[in-house]
């Protein structure tokens, strides 16, 4: 069984950025999908941004073009690097993993911006 584990969330100002990193228990490489998720507090979860197997990506059209979402096979971890944050984007993110149609969450890891 995958075990995800989020880091990198935290307090930031409107504007300023977070790397939010979710390492893997095992090799991403046969993942068919991974991506993130976020839920705001009294809200349901949102998907964010996702990327294929093949390195395609996906994203939530209010964070296009402020994140991006990668991958480093090499360290099992998947990443969101977030710019220009705003404080609609507070929420705890989660990572996910599609692996062969079974999928898998991590814990999440709480962000915060202030305006």
């Amino acid at each position: 069984q995958v075990q995800l584990v989020e880091s990198g969330g935290g307090l930031v100002q409107a504007g300023g950025s977070l790397r939010l990193s979710c390492a893997a228990s095992e090799s991403i490489v046969s993942n068919r999908l991974m991506g993130w998720y976020r839920q705001a507090p009294g809200k349901q979860r949102e998907w964010v941004a996702d990327i294929t197997h093949g390195g395609s990506t996906n994203y939530q059209r209010s964070v296009k073009g402020r994140f991006t979402i990668s991958s480093d096979n090499a360290k099992n971890t998947v990443y969101l690097q977030m710019n220009s944050l705003k404080p609609e984007d507070t929420a705890a993110y989660y990572c996910f993993a599609d692996r062969q149609g079974v999928p898998y969450w991590g814990q999440g890891t709480q962000v915060i911006v202030s305006s």
